[in-house]
């Protein structure tokens, strides 16, 4: 094999994952959209399949905009939930105060969970 040879098998190697990775996010788009009906989604597929360079160009004018205003969405809700998670599990796992600290060791070793040993490394480090 030649070089241009080569180089031409990158160049449409190129494109031809691209294109792939275009369709991937056309899909995702298509089927998580939820104002758009059944028979339309099974409009734009058969469309894929009968032109799919073609119905790919057009899908992405008629409906880009909203493919990226739908993507803007889920990411702000997957931040917010997130953010909901990270603050709910930060408020409960880390005590305020050394004497909050003292509490929750003093019930751990009474209720058997912790060693006296480890109660003392707790309130040696709590007092510090």
């Amino acid at each position: 094999m030649d070089f241009w040879s080569f180089f031409w098998l990158l160049v449409w190697s190129f494109f031809f994952v691209a294109y792939l990775i275009m369709l991937f996010h056309i899909f995702g788009d298509l089927f998580g959209d939820k104002e758009l009906g059944g028979f339309a989604k099974v409009l734009w597929v058969v469309a894929f399949f009968v032109f799919p360079l073609l119905a790919a160009l057009v899908y992405l004018i008629v409906r880009g905009h909203g493919m990226a205003d739908r993507e803007m969405a889920r990411a702000e809700r997957r931040m917010a939930a997130q953010s909901e998670y990270i603050r709910s599990v930060a408020a409960t796992s880390v005590p305020a105060s050394p004497t909050e600290t003292l509490t929750q060791a003093r019930s751990l070793l009474e209720n058997g969970a912790i060693s006296p040993e480890e109660y003392s490394a707790i309130k040696a480090r709590a007092l510090a």
